[in-house]
């Protein structure tokens, strides 16, 4: 998927563990396929999971995670990575890389959730529950920023996509998102990628949250883009009022559900199916909300 990625194998993490987790070499090890694009996952056992960065922007994340996700999980309501260990570079790999305890269930499929009303309540829970947590000492997310700072990606994004999507109707969206009041407040921590592929179901209700990345604190507002790329438009209502959200915050978090998408679906429209999928469906969720409320 990407130009600096490195190769990641079956052959390639046995040897890591042999080398660095001698006491786990036995345990099997299957890959687990997702629509992940920053790291690659293996199973390692029944009970862990092994995850290696692709690509050299993301490999700062596993510092981010060791560190900050013994702090996060006492305070949220439900499941997250617990870290196991930290394997470092060897066998031609570059950077750290973790174990975890192996967390199951099923990542939601748009348009088939049993009860998206409930999925909604889960969903702000765990943001509601995320924010509270004291942001002391805590790393800036990256996307707990002023929308504005999106602008010229999300622009060059929308040129790229001509004959694609309607560029004018997204260009009128992107636009009227840019003219919403900035947000004001304290800081405060936001998980920063809340998509279908992050997030675990068990028996029909949320039951993990996983890849904190992109966490960090700033301008939560990004976490309710789970309104567009995964709850039905008549869950959003619930949702909504589950987080609080006024008129200038559920404007500027559609704002960032269409830019975020915008920027993904042209660099992931032949390498990543699913994501870029996510993509379109979120494009047209916000398009018709933008044509709601205009």
């Amino acid at each position: 998927m990407h130009a600096d990625e490195v190769d990641i194998d079956g052959p390639l993490v046995r040897r890591l563990i042999a080398a660095q987790f001698p006491h786990w070499a036995d345990l099997p090890l299957e890959r687990v396929e997702s629509a992940g694009t920053d790291n690659a996952m293996f199973r390692l056992g029944a009970e862990m999971a092994v995850r290696l960065p692709r690509k050299p922007d993301a490999a700062g994340t596993v510092e981010l995670e060791q560190r900050w996700l013994p702090v996060l999980a006492p305070h949220l309501p439900y499941a997250v990575p617990v870290p196991l260990g930290k394997g470092g570079p060897g066998e031609g790999y570059p950077w750290s890389w973790s174990l975890y305890h192996w967390l199951g269930g099923e990542n939601p499929v748009v348009g088939h959730l049993a009860a998206p009303d409930l999925l909604a309540a889960d969903l702000a829970r765990f943001i509601t529950d995320l924010r509270r947590v004291a942001s002391t000492g805590a790393p800036a997310s990256r996307r707990g920023v002023p929308l504005a700072t999106r602008d010229a990606p999300t622009r060059l994004a929308i040129g790229e996509l001509r004959g694609l999507i309607d560029t004018e109707a997204v260009t009128a969206a992107w636009d009227a998102a840019l003219l919403v009041p900035e947000r004001t407040g304290p800081a405060l921590w936001s998980h920063s990628d809340l998509s279908p592929g992050n997030l675990l179901m068990t028996g029909g209700r949320l039951s993990a949250v996983i890849d904190f990345g992109c966490a960090g604190v700033g301008d939560p507002t990004v976490d309710l883009i789970a309104a567009w790329n995964l709850l039905p438009a008549g869950a959003r209502g619930v949702f909504r009022e589950a987080v609080g959200a006024d008129e200038a915050t559920w404007a500027r978090a559609r704002g960032w559900a269409l830019s975020i998408s915008l920027i993904q679906l042209p660099y992931y429209r032949t390498t990543n199916p699913v994501l870029a999928a996510n993509s379109r469906h979120v494009i047209r969720e916000v398009l018709a909300d933008h044509a709601n409320a205009a």
